[in-house]
């Protein structure tokens, strides 16, 4: 195992911690040493993920008594340890990016049955920030696990799943990384199979009047909007009979639409409009009239992610569903108040009701509006004003990215809180794995 000091930031720079004391563990032996030796020598713990969350929750910082935390770097703690065929469940290593287990999983014949559209996350980091795709009758990533594995920060291992310790089970599944250090997550899966993609434009009047038949209709829906626009585009998603072969977009096509307009050219669209904000709001309906349609048909996994190499900020809550076309109608309004314009789209997804303490989703069906801004450009006013009125309806905000609640405000929001901290007390009433972030959440 090897020590390095280095400087971490995640993805979109929104959160730094400089010349961390990082460990880069290749075995069992090396995570367990790495937490004991740690919490004696007085230090905290976090785990890394891929750094693609926005808030500060990965972020290895020190907090409360304790002067440094070591850094745990799982990229070399990757791959699937066991496969159960006859309960179509495997067992992956926390580390592991969900690109990989796309891939590993494809070889088994198996999917998992929802996913985001960001593959670069970890297995760990997904389920404790609440990772989701959308589907009005699909959970998030969490609502797949079937058993957990942590490490706590007495080094011994804990296995958590309905029947075996059920309780942290209910607290882990949605952890924030509070808990323990998760070494691997069993899944269940179903067989591999394909999506129908239909992507379209619509106006957003048509797609707020039909949302809740777009939400029912379909196996996955979202929608995107471009502020300072009435534009938007509708993608549905519906799983392709077993007999019928699917039809990917041509190679060319899809270069083209995905790596040179989506990215390319939205990129430089970004650029422009940072560089002369009084472009933006002209840039963003031209950017909302270009998007097209089309339709075509993959394995599942394809269909789901998309490549994005535009840096962006991003916040985003999870609402009451049946609150969504309200809540749409006043950010349209407030966008026209704002003196700093905005230049990417509002994205707007569904789940259906779980009850993991810390999920977003808990106890409801759900709608999720992200909202984002392209890195470098003025966001605060944005994400303050959006904050406001989801906070209204009684928005919940994703764990992995920007808001400003603290703990008594989310106690409100999540009839298991105390529950949850009475997990986290039992388990690190040291708070070795604790940072600033998790201060402000969930207390001291």
């Amino acid at each position: 195992m090897t020590i390095t000091r280095t400087t971490w930031s995640n993805w979109a720079s929104t959160a730094v911690a400089s010349e961390s004391r990082t460990a880069r563990p290749r075995d069992r032996a090396d995570l367990v040493n790495t937490v004991t030796e740690a919490r004696a020598a007085g230090h905290g713990v976090r785990p890394l993920g891929s750094g693609h969350s926005f808030s500060e929750i990965a972020a290895p910082l020190p907090s409360g008594e304790r002067t440094e935390v070591t850094a745990l770097d799982l990229s070399e703690w990757t791959g699937i340890t066991d496969v159960a065929p006859d309960r179509r469940t495997v067992t992956v290593r926390g580390g592991t990016p969900l690109h990989l287990l796309n891939e590993l999983l494809d070889r088994l014949g198996l999917a998992l049955p929802n996913l985001g559209d960001i593959d670069r996350q970890t297995v760990a980091g997904a389920i404790s920030t609440g990772t989701h795709g959308t589907g009005a009758k699909l959970g998030g990533l969490a609502t797949q696990v079937a058993a957990l594995e942590l490490i706590l920060a007495d080094g011994s291992t804990l296995r958590c799943s309905p029947t075996e310790n059920p309780e942290t089970f209910a607290a882990a599944r949605v952890g924030l990384g509070a808990l323990g250090l998760i070494s691997t997550v069993t899944l269940r899966c179903v067989p591999a199979f394909a999506l129908a993609a239909e992507e379209h434009p619509r106006q957003l009047d048509e797609v707020l009047a039909e949302f809740e038949r777009y939400a029912t209709e379909n196996d996955h829906f979202e929608f995107y909007w471009f502020p300072h626009s009435t534009h938007t585009l509708v993608k549905r998603n519906n799983r392709l009979p077993d007999h019928e072969r699917p039809r990917p977009l041509h190679p060319v096509r899809s270069w083209l639409e995905y790596r040179v307009l989506e990215n390319g050219l939205f990129g430089l669209a970004c650029e422009i409009g940072r560089r002369n904000p009084r472009l933006v709001r002209r840039l963003s309906r031209i950017c909302g009239a270009t998007w097209s349609g089309r339709s075509y048909g993959d394995i599942s996994h394809r269909v789901f992610v998309t490549s994005r190499t535009v840096r962006f900020v991003e916040s985003e809550y999870a609402i009451p569903r049946e609150r969504l076309p309200e809540v749409i109608e006043r950010l349209r309004g407030a966008v026209a108040r704002l003196r700093h314009p905005v230049m990417f789209p509002v994205e707007v997804r569904v789940a259906e009701a779980d009850d993991i303490w810390l999920s977003t989703a808990h106890g409801r069906e759900t709608a999720y509006v992200a909202i984002h801004q392209y890195k470098g450009m003025p966001y605060r006013e944005w994400f303050d004003t959006f904050e406001g009125i989801v906070r209204e309806v009684g928005g919940r905000p994703h764990w992995g990215k920007m808001h400003g609640l603290g703990a008594e405000e989310l106690r409100r929001s999540y009839p298991r809180f105390d529950d949850f901290l009475r997990v986290r007390d039992r388990l690190d009433p040291e708070r070795v794995f604790g940072n600033p972030y998790l201060a402000r959440v969930l207390g001291s």
